[in-house]
């Protein structure tokens, strides 16, 4: 009997998602976006930003916008629309503290093909996402960290 629960057992532990994991699993509303460069908090959606974070028990779909964004004809207008946008998805696995998502997908590509990391915690409805000190992409002689609040709305 023990030989043929044991293997059941395992196989459970592998196909079934990890507790965080489980526990993330949602429909998010983003509440705020900040990014710090050299210890100085940016805003770079603005203090209302719009978007929603999609959290299934192995996918993740991100999807964020700046505040007061208008519709553009220009090629400028679209180019200032792209730099108010933020979307990306992958497979993901949580590890203890830490969410790494596989990025198959990205609005400019840069994260397509690479593992991002999220620091994450969740208390009540509120799940706050803190990235690792990376290089600020607009100048990389500068150092930057985002930390984004979500809201559990499903």
């Amino acid at each position: 009997m023990f030989r043929l629960i044991c293997p059941l057992i395992l196989v459970l532990l592998i196909v079934t998602p990890s507790l965080g994991q489980q526990s993330l699993v949602g429909t998010y509303k983003i509440v705020s976006h900040e990014v710090q460069v050299n210890g100085t908090p940016t805003l770079p959606m603005g203090k209302a930003p719009n978007g929603y974070l999609v959290i299934t028990p192995i996918y993740w779909i991100t999807f964020l916008t700046a505040e007061k964004r208008k519709f553009g004809t220009s090629v400028d207008d679209m180019a200032k629309l792209l730099d108010t946008l933020v979307v990306w998805s992958g497979k993901y696995r949580v590890e203890g503290t830490k969410i790494i998502i596989s990025v198959d997908a990205s609005w400019t590509e840069v994260w397509t093909g690479r593992d991002v990391i999220r620091n994450w915690t969740l208390s009540g409805n509120r799940l706050t996402l803190l990235s690792d000190p990376t290089p600020f992409p607009k100048d990389p002689s500068k150092t930057s960290v985002g930390r984004q609040v979500w809201e559990k709305v499903e």
